[in-house]
């Protein structure tokens, strides 16, 4: 099965040929005629959307040739903690409950107190419609800086549902442009 940032490219492309197939408008598609009632709607077009948007509740990991994959419900049998942040563009105070990241990272190598090379590694944070972020190991690692980097699964107290279900929260940051929404892969990668 492909990634949900491929399976989106694909969807997106297949609307996009089918846009280009399209006859032009009052016609049915035969030679001109003008067009008689509205066919019934693409299924398969509302099945690849609904599948995108069940794609977008698992979250995969990837370290070297480690990996991990974790759903919302998944994520809740894991210890939680809780942060306020002010929503800059919300204009609005939010406590978040999640999972820290580095408790995802740890068991597939990612270092806990890096040192050293340890400071090449970066974090790529997807969500499912490709808004990318990067991190260094050293903003997710608690022994080195001091925000709070949450893979969110509650925000004041309720399930995420609009930008969720899981999202990634960073204290810390003034604007909350490095959190990501729907948040499906993250991948961490060497400097060269």
């Amino acid at each position: 099965m492909p990634s949900p940032s491929l399976h989106a490219i694909l969807l997106l492309a297949g609307l996009a040929v089918s846009a280009a197939c399209a006859q032009t408008p009052g016609t049915n598609g035969s030679m001109g005629e003008p067009m008689g009632p509205r066919p019934t709607p693409d299924v398969s077009g509302i099945q690849q959307q609904m599948q995108l948007k069940q794609a977008a509740g698992v979250f995969k990991i990837a370290f070297g040739k480690k990996h991990a994959a974790w759903t919302a419900q998944s994520l809740a049998a894991l210890p939680h903690v809780t942060v306020d942040v002010y929503n800059e563009p919300a204009k609005a105070k939010q406590t978040y409950s999640g999972v820290p990241l580095i408790a995802l990272l740890t068991p597939l190598g990612v270092p806990d107190k890096p040192h050293g090379k340890d400071f090449r590694l970066y974090l790529i944070a997807e969500g499912s419609d490709g808004y990318q972020v990067v991190y260094s190991v050293a903003e997710v690692t608690p022994d080195v800086h001091d925000a709070n980097i949450l893979v969110a699964d509650s925000m004041n107290g309720k399930p995420i549902v609009d930008s969720g279900p899981l999202q990634l929260v960073v204290t810390g940051d003034k604007h909350p442009a490095r959190w990501v929404r729907n948040l499906v892969a993250i991948r961490v990668m060497t400097a060269q």
